[in-house]
């Protein structure tokens, strides 16, 4: 059989206590034989002869001093000392006898938190009051019992519940609970625990931005322009044997106008798209007779119409 030195699960915590009324001190300990216990006040040993009226008991590892009633001269510092073969373990806490009461009051309050699954979590509150008050922890209503999952600490005026591992069943309402025989008082938090979800996988998104719209657009007018400019109009002049050509830009083509007298003769090609003139020498006769027809326009002058018409002033001879 293995042996274990005496531990204190639950050491002692201190009381403050209205005179004439009853006092507790109590610690949990564990070990291995079971450890024997003994009390002392002030560094002396407890026994009814010494301080008349105490209690004293020792049950499943939880080791108790009652005073049903106190009075100021059971105030004072207590120890309880746990014993066995493989060492021995000391636990110590303040007894205070007071004429004086005072309702129980949050000087930290529970706080609302948000967790992740598996986290620790801690509720801490500070209460103080006299006597000093009991204080509980409850979730939902249901006052929580110590256990190894949800364990119950205090320190003087400091009250915590330790939650060692978090689970989204674990969320709800909890409260502490602060009496003593003045009052009570109560302090209620929210817990949210977060489970373990999948993170979902990120959109991608194509944004059109002002610059390439603006690009976009450049590129659509560039290319009618060009397409504009294959099939502008080109005018062409012949002039005593020489001959020019003008590219017009986006201009509409002008059309010249029909001779009025015979010196020069005129010939003029109209198209919808393109016009061209030629002015030659007239010819001496007595008489002229204007005739007309028809000749096809060259596709390399007039890309948009496959023929127009031709006037021809020609002098009959």
């Amino acid at each position: 059989m293995s042996t274990q030195a005496p531990t204190f699960l639950q050491p002692l915590q201190s009381v403050v206590a209205l005179e004439g009324s009853a006092a507790t001190l109590q610690a949990q300990v564990s070990g291995s034989p079971v450890p024997e216990v003994s009390w002392f006040r002030d560094g002396q040993v407890l026994s009814s002869a010494v301080l008349p009226g105490i209690q004293i008991s020792f049950s499943d590892g939880c080791a108790v001093l009652r005073i049903p009633a106190v009075t100021a001269a059971h105030s004072g510092r207590f120890s309880v000392r746990a014993t066995n073969g493989a060492g021995q373990a000391t636990s110590t806490a303040e007894l205070l006898v007071t004429v004086e009461t005072a309702p129980p009051s949050f000087l930290l309050r529970l706080q609302s938190s948000t967790v992740l699954q598996g986290s620790q979590v801690k509720l801490d509150v500070r209460v103080s009051g006299i006597p000093l008050p009991q204080v509980r922890f409850f979730r939902e209503g249901a006052e929580i019992q110590s256990s190894p999952d949800f364990r119950i600490l205090t320190e003087g005026e400091m009250h915590s519940l330790l939650i060692a591992e978090a689970f989204p069943e674990d969320s709800g309402n909890y409260s502490a609970t602060a009496t003593n025989s003045s009052g009570r008082a109560t302090s209620t938090c929210e817990l949210l625990v977060q489970g373990e979800e999948a993170v979902p996988l990120k959109k991608t998104k194509t944004i059109v931005t002002s610059q390439m719209a603006a690009s976009s657009q450049s590129t659509v007018q560039k290319k009618m322009e060009a397409s504009f400019q294959s099939s502008s109009m080109m005018e062409m002049h012949v002039e005593s044997g020489m001959m020019t050509q003008h590219l017009s830009h986006k201009t509409p083509p002008r059309v010249p106008p029909k001779p009025t007298s015979r010196s020069p003769q005129s010939y003029s090609l109209r198209g919808g798209a393109a016009a061209v003139s030629f002015t030659c020498p007239s010819r001496e006769g007595p008489t002229a007779r204007p005739r007309q027809t028809r000749v096809p326009l060259l596709q390399s002058l007039c890309p948009l119409h496959q023929t127009c018409e031709v006037s021809r002033h020609i002098p009959q001879t």
